[in-house]
């Protein structure tokens, strides 16, 4: 067993590996974390009684002067303008914001008279570290990475040249594609705002063993790539007489699988659907991807790994303003190429999202 880190500018990939097999997979930007656990001090805007709770108005992530809104549950709330304490339990996703519950003021501290942040909670890598085993290994390809790890992980690491060889690489690149290949048969992932479609489909006739056989990688998929919310799966080749009898092999891969979240296995649909609930909590590796920060990162990786040149970044409003409020990731290509990028938020056309000069 091992833990690999792959750092780039402003992002960590992070992946645990098991006899070369990748069972677990996250992605860290310690510039713009997203809030899953954060502990804070928040404002109360708007009842919503249909909704059996409130909105609020929390502190922002780049300064006491900016806010951010959620929604907190709850039947007994206190009056409009009142503060409370609360915890972040679903990061902003799916065109959704953030989700939070009722919690305790954390110990020694004063509630205070506006919005603030009380308490972060855990990273993505503190995540995976609670499910891996304590003696397992780290390895970290960037001085500076291995600096900005907790001491106590420090006598695990071992440093390397490459944290992703070209297999690893293969692997993560996967978790962005629509399909994944499990086996007898090909997924093809469908995700949207209310729920993920899964068609399993296969070149040859599929019959139910095949559907059986590939249970157990098609959980570990849908761990990997962090799928959450209402899940729904079309079997291949399979009457929907006799779909039910999929439901008890699902649900053992399920158990099998050690999913932290242990997702539920609600059934079959009407039309011969089966139906998995996954706890939502951090946005998916496909959202993360594809967002104007992601696309902001993948910029600076490529001036980094292709050593362009330049001073002045021209791209997009939304990923200029993505990587202005991530502070973080600019230092990490200044200090990698010795380049200090100045942003100009220009639309370019489609054939040239970016620009450098």
């Amino acid at each position: 067993m091992e833990l690999r880190l792959a750092s780039s500018p402003g992002e960590i990939r992070i992946a645990f590996l098991k006899d070369d097999i990748l069972q677990d997979a996250a992605l860290w930007r310690p510039g713009a974390p997203d809030g899953w656990g954060d502990v804070h001090l928040v404002r109360i805007t708007a009842h919503a009684p249909a909704l059996d709770g409130a909105f609020v108005e929390l502190a922002g992530e780049a300064g006491p002067a900016t806010t951010q809104t959620g929604f907190i549950k709850g039947r007994k709330l206190p009056p409009e303008g009142s503060l409370l304490c609360g915890q972040i339990t679903r990061a902003a996703q799916n065109g959704k914001g953030l989700r939070l519950k009722v919690a305790p003021l954390p110990t020694g501290m004063t509630p205070g008279h506006t919005p603030r942040l009380l308490k972060r909670g855990p990273t993505p890598l503190e995540d995976i570290l609670q499910h891996t085993p304590a003696d397992c290994p780290i390895l970290v390809d960037n001085a500076a990475l291995a600096a900005r790890l907790p001491a106590t992980l420090h006598p695990r690491l071992e440093r390397v040249r490459r944290s992703f060889d070209d297999v690893l690489e293969a692997d993560w690149a996967a978790l962005y594609a629509p399909t994944a290949l499990l086996g007898p048969l090909i997924a093809h992932i469908t995700p949207t705002p209310a729920l993920t479609a899964i068609d399993l489909d296969a070149q040859q006739q599929p019959d139910f063993a095949a559907n059986l056989a590939c249970f157990p990688a098609l959980l570990r998929e849908i761990k990997l790539r962090t799928l959450s919310g209402p899940i729904l799966i079309d079997p291949a080749g399979v009457r929907s007489a006799k779909r039910p009898a999929l439901v008890p092999f699902l649900h053992k891969a399920a158990t099998q699988e050690h999913d932290p979240l242990s997702p539920r296995i609600t059934g079959i649909t009407p039309s011969g659907l089966l139906e998995i609930t996954r706890p939502r909590r951090r946005a998916p590796l496909h959202e993360l991807h594809h967002s104007p920060h992601g696309q902001g990162l993948a910029i600076l990786q490529r001036i980094l790994t292709e050593g362009l040149k330049g001073e002045q970044l021209f791209a997009p409003p939304a990923i200029i303003h993505a990587l202005k409020a991530d502070p973080i990731a600019l230092d990490d290509l200044f200090h990698a190429t010795g380049q200090r990028l100045t942003l100009h938020s220009r639309p370019l056309p489609p054939s040239s999202c970016w620009s450098l000069s």
